[in-house]
């Protein structure tokens, strides 16, 4: 408890610097998740559509999730610096991985006798896609994104280390200053916007595909 209060007070002491790091590292996420959106629905889209792609760029996505953040994100300084264009590109390779898979798994999961059924009712290949596919495989894309969105959120915290700002500024300067109620100030909020986000994207699923729907 003495430490959430000493935590507390460093942060009354340093509001700005606060205000201005969570400004960073939300920027950081915001950037990030978008890029990794537009890139990831189509690619997860085009991989449920080809044999060839979907193999190619879910191993290939998948292997990227092996390589830690941190080692992504020093390989991106000798081309971009110590910049946020190095974090964000670290980042959004971060990102990319669930949101193309379950993008992928979305609408391979479909019942092919949907489609059929749907194409006998008249529909065009746009409509089905638009009308059937995709309110479909919602749930499980949003469960992607919900995925990618916490890793990002707490994975943001590392652009500290080459200097790009975010939230992980107070943890790198707990670390060197061997002071927790600091690294606190940083891991905190971190923690609470990974929570909030979890329980609305959670929330946005529950409201396109409430239990009731599948009972019924």
């Amino acid at each position: 408890m003495d430490l959430l209060i000493e935590a507390f007070t460093y942060a009354a002491h340093h509001p700005s610097d606060l205000i201005t790091a969570l400004g960073e590292h939300l920027r950081l996420v915001a950037v990030s998740l978008g890029i990794g959106l537009l890139i990831g629905l189509p690619l997860g889209f085009w991989s449920a559509r080809s044999q060839w792609a979907g193999t190619f760029l879910v191993n290939g996505f998948n292997a990227l999730r092996v390589i830690p953040s941190l080692a992504i994100l020093f390989l991106a300084i000798p081309y971009f610096g110590l910049s946020f264009q190095s974090a964000a590109i670290a980042l959004t390779l971060l990102v990319i991985p669930p949101i193309l898979i379950n993008t992928d798994v979305g609408f391979r999961s479909i019942d092919p006798a949907i489609r059929e059924a749907s194409y006998g009712m008249g529909l065009s290949a746009a409509q089905v896609v638009r009308q059937i596919e995709i309110p479909l495989s919602l749930p499980v894309i949003l469960s992607g994104i919900k995925t990618a969105t916490v890793e990002v959120i707490a994975s943001a915290t590392l652009a500290a280390f080459i200097g790009a700002g975010g939230l992980g500024k107070f943890i790198v300067l707990g670390f060197s200053l061997y002071n927790n109620a600091v690294l606190l100030v940083g891991a905190i909020p971190v923690a609470v916007l990974a929570l909030l986000a979890e329980s609305g994207l959670s929330l946005l699923q529950y409201w396109v595909y409430p239990p009731s729907r599948i009972k019924s």
